[in-house]
């Protein structure tokens, strides 16, 4: 399969997946991604209401980058799963709208930054019939559904997930059609490290009706971004003004990384969303490790903080920290982070 990046003038992403039926590696569209009759298919991992971001996630496998951290690297580094039509995909989310009931909210806040305002996920007000201390109060018990991954409501989002072939937009251009075909007020989410979305494939995104993007720049500096994923971030860089531009709703996550992007990166890249509109909602999450990189540590509390004041002082709004207890271990600690950086941001 021909290398849609490669047609558009860019550089081919590092998108090699071990394929085992072939016993041996090839590139993610070549392994993940198949044409019968016109139609596209692309493996998919699982199909499940997902927390805590409360929507429907669909988990691919295959991506155009090889990242050394990757979490979901079981399934996006190796071709696994079902092989799934858009309109497979459809009806799974018609099936999910039909199972759960529904809780609905506005487009611009479909997005993972937005989850907690509704809910935490604790689970308190239908097991032990009172809400939890930091329950936002938002949403009623009837609205609480039990998936794989716990409690919580279920939204009008459906995301893909896990591995990324944005780089090849016609399963996503449809299956996005399809979507809306169902319900036009389900959003749908792509969750993206960004190297698929040229202006080409952004406009046809536009046209076929995503919503959002919930973009993960992996880091500022070009060298630490080349060693963690394998190719530039010089177009990554450029993206947010670019999704705007074109009315997309955009949140940016950012990981913390001991060693390799730590505060003085993410203060960079908080500037960059800054310039773009002071209102992007940014996520700081706490590194833990995994796949290639199993030496190296969590950040602590006081690195986070540090990350989430650099992102203030860049002018950001909306920032939260992410995977909280992995750097918070006592309760003394918790109250310390939740004076300095605010409930809402946690």
């Amino acid at each position: 399969m021909e290398c849609e990046l490669i047609k558009q003038g860019f550089e081919q992403g590092s998108c090699q997946v071990l394929d085992f039926k072939e016993g041996r590696w090839r590139k993610a569209c070549e392994s993940t991604l198949r044409y019968e009759d016109g139609i596209p298919y692309r493996l998919i991992n699982a199909i499940f209401l997902s927390r805590p971001e409360h929507y429907l996630s669909i988990y691919q496998s295959g991506c155009n980058f090889s990242c050394k951290k990757c979490h979901s690297w079981h399934f996006t580094q190796n071709a696994v799963g079902d092989w799934m039509s858009p309109y497979d995909v459809a009806k799974e989310v018609e099936k999910y709208l039909g199972e759960y009931e529904i809780t609905f909210v506005s487009r611009e806040h479909a997005t993972s930054w937005h989850a907690r305002e509704l809910c935490i996920g604790c689970g308190s007000c239908v097991m032990y019939g009172k809400r939890g201390k930091r329950c936002p109060g938002v949403l009623g018990v009837d609205k609480i559904e039990l998936s794989p991954q716990g409690w919580g409501p279920a939204l009008n989002i459906v995301a893909f997930t896990g591995g990324d072939l944005a780089c090849q937009p016609g399963f996503y251009a449809k299956t996005t059609e399809l979507i809306k075909g169902l319900n036009e007020r389900v959003w749908v989410l792509f969750e993206t490290n960004g190297y698929g979305l040229t202006p080409h494939n952004l406009d046809l995104f536009q046209q076929a009706g995503i919503d959002t993007f919930w973009l993960d720049i992996k880091a500022f500096d070009e060298e630490t971004h080349r060693k963690l994923t394998g190719v530039s971030n010089s177009r990554i860089l450029k993206l947010p003004a670019e999704i705007k531009e074109r009315g997309f709703v955009l949140e940016v996550l950012s990981l913390y990384i001991p060693g390799w992007v730590e505060t003085d990166q993410i203060a960079k890249i908080a500037t960059e969303l800054a310039v773009v509109d002071t209102e992007i909602p940014f996520t700081i999450l706490a590194f833990f490790p995994e796949y290639k990189m199993m030496d190296v540590p969590s950040p602590n509390m006081w690195q986070m903080i540090g990350a989430y004041n650099a992102a203030k002082d860049a002018g950001l709004r909306k920032i939260k920290l992410g995977n909280v207890h992995l750097f918070v271990n006592t309760r003394e600690e918790y109250e310390i982070l939740e004076k300095m950086a605010g409930r809402e941001s946690l």
